[in-house]
């Protein structure tokens, strides 16, 4: 939240010229960027009008809670109203969504989507968006838990008239959203009289900022019933926006033979396996013949234990990217290819009969084999040579096929609490873009912590552990892996720093002395105590994560060095040019930083660059 007061002061900041000011500098504390130009717009014109019909409805002392950010989301609701409700006297809450648009018309054959001329893409609808924001607070904040009936959502388009948005009342109206355009203000304002008595709204907003944040419910643990169910994970704006275009691509091909590639771009976190979930539970449930695909083994078997628990068949929705070279054309409605950056120039390996050995890349595969293929991809998320999955290569595959492309950018993130300062933090630390390290400040959704060796980082998460927390350890992948360990025998203890020592996670699919499988080592409780790396952890999450960084990565002076020789990863071998050792061994600890949902923690086998991460902690 960026700003708190009653509809009466900001009326007086708004009159002062101090209003967007102030927004802006609570805007750069907060994220450590300045806001753009059309954020600033929009509080300079929405949020005063908002205020003004507020004080017309005799409600100047309701609280609004500005730019209120959801929980574990980097998503912010544009306010929230708190007060108390005029018959029940419990709490009362109302968020609105505030639009500066003039007008906006249905997308065709997708009226959860409209058309806006300001945008190059189809939007959400502001009432789906809004009664999307409303089920998502709801879901997280402990004050409404089992008290939905206490907030409300409202779309306010100020500057719109009845004519120019009539064809968004097509979506259902109801008291998680309604809207209400500037010629339905009075309405608006009985509305609002309905829901708010008049009178200080503090103790409401105190209520709801007080209210315990529930961790976010994971994804491998709602996986099954999302699978046959639906109705676990809220998408959020672009991720509800990403999932009607594909759902009306879906549409569109079974309507009139056509074919299209929709592509997904976000960074960790963003929600991108919650929509492939999310849209492989619908189209399973529609009757639509359609798969899940990744590069990842571990993400697919887990999918495939978890999802298919009671339900066996479940676990044939789930496949390799390789798995597609011998597959009908069009033979699916759908393949959702998670986790996209991982797809390789061929699927052929030492193991392909040679009557498979087209030399077709693995791109083409995938885009053939359904009317609509689906890629979810983050391209920061290249941790292994060989890997290609990019935007500019499925664009160019989908051209070169005469087909057209659509890319969905996320820009939320769910993530590291919804930290979007944490990530830029690691991003910046890493050096992966073109700007310098900086010094961490806290934000109040992501915990850090550098500690001195990994057995204080083991202990720390032991504790967070027994306090019910999940909580995984992994390191850079810098020590021998013993990946046949001796029948009967606890697994060996191959990662060792100092006095410390604990072994990797196993390497194969059976459990060794209480270890889970590898594919598991991420969401089965026995997976704590061992190290896991890059290959085990991503695409995973959980609560708190502690990262050693090994020998591979230490700060000399004023900059990272990689040490090539340090790794013992088996994937670079010498003709692997050394700027990409660089770039793949950073992006593996961008990796291993970005799987914590509450906190961090962080040693170095290396003193120089544990002293480095210290500073750049704020500790």
């Amino acid at each position: 939240m960026l700003f708190r007061a009653t509809a009466d002061a900001v009326t007086v900041e708004h009159r002062a010229g101090a209003l967007a000011a102030r927004l802006a500098e609570q805007f750069f504390h907060a994220y450590g960027h300045r806001p753009t130009a059309s954020e600033v717009r929009s509080w300079e014109r929405s949020l005063p009008v908002l205020a003004a019909t507020l004080r017309e409805a005799g409600l100047g002392d309701i609280e609004m809670l500005i730019e209120y950010a959801l929980p574990l989301s980097s998503k912010r609701a544009d306010v929230v109203l708190a007060g108390t409700h005029p018959v029940t006297g419990e709490p009362s809450y109302v968020v609105v969504e505030l639009k500066q648009w003039s007008g906006a018309e249905p997308e065709d054959d997708a009226p959860a989507l409209c058309r806006v001329d300001a945008y190059p893409r189809p939007v959400l609808n502001p009432v789906e968006q809004v009664r999307d924001y409303v089920r998502y607070l709801c879901d997280f904040n402990g004050a409404l838990d089992g008290r939905e009936h206490l907030v409300s959502g409202v779309a306010f388009l100020h500057n719109a008239t009845e004519f120019g948005v009539s064809g968004l009342y097509e979506v259902e109206q109801d008291r998680q959203g309604r809207l209400f355009t500037g010629e339905r203000r009075e309405r608006l304002i009985d509305h609002l009289r309905t829901l708010l008595a008049p009178g200080p709204g503090s103790a409401a907003g105190d209520a709801l900022r007080a209210g315990r944040i529930q961790p976010s419910r994971q994804l491998m643990a709602v996986a099954a019933a999302e699978v046959r169910e639906r109705e676990h994970f809220v998408l959020l704006k672009e991720q509800r926006e990403a999932f009607e275009l594909v759902m009306r691509a879906v549409r569109r091909a079974r309507q009139s033979d056509h074919k299209e590639v929709v592509v997904i771009t976000g960074g960790p976190g963003s929600g991108k396996s919650v929509i492939a979930l999310s849209l492989l539970g619908e189209l399973y449930r529609d009757g639509h013949r359609a798969l899940h695909a990744t590069g990842s083994q571990s993400f697919t078997k887990t999918m495939r234990k978890v999802a298919g628990a009671r339900k066996p068949e479940v676990q044939q929705l789930f496949k390799y990217f390789n798995s597609f070279m011998t597959a009908d054309r069009n033979g699916l409605d759908v393949l959702v290819c998670d986790e996209a950056h991982r797809i390789r120039l061929t699927s052929a390996n030492r193991w392909t009969k040679a009557a498979n050995r087209t030399g077709k890349p693995q791109i083409d595969e995938l885009i053939d084999a359904a009317r609509v293929p689906v890629f979810l991809l983050d391209e920061h998320q290249v941790v292994r040579p060989g890997e290609m999955g990019t935007v500019d290569e499925i664009r160019k595959a989908a051209a070169d096929k005469g087909l057209s492309c659509q890319v969905v950018p996320l820009d939320g993130q769910f993530r590291c609490g919804g930290s979007e300062a944490y990530l830029r933090w690691v991003v910046r630390l890493l050096g992966l873009q073109d700007e310098q390290p900086a010094v961490w400040e806290p934000d109040g959704r992501m915990e850090l912590q550098v500690v001195d060796s990994p057995l204080e980082l083991e202990l720390l998460l032991r504790t967070r552990n027994a306090e019910g927390f999940g909580a995984r350890m992994s390191a850079g992948y810098c020590w021998k892996w013993t990946t046949r360990p001796k029948p009967g025998e606890p697994l060996p203890q191959d990662v060792v720093i100092g006095d410390w020592s604990r072994p990797w996670n196993v390497h194969g699919d059976s459990a060794v002395d209480g270890a889970p499988p590898s594919a598991l080592w991420a969401t089965d409780p026995g997976g704590f105590g061992q190290v896991g790396c890059v290959y085990t952890a991503q695409g995973f999450e959980y609560d708190w994560s502690g990262v050693i960084l090994g020998p591979d990565l230490v700060w000399r002076q004023d900059r990272w060095v990689t040490d090539r020789t340090a790794s013992k990863d088996p994937v670079f071998t010498r003709s692997t040019p050394d700027a990409e050792v660089d770039r793949l061994i950073r992006n593996t600890y961008k990796v291993l930083l970005t799987r914590g949902m509450i906190g961090t923690v962080i040693t170095s086998t290396d003193a120089e660059t544990r002293a480095k991460l210290r500073e750049f902690a704020g500790g």
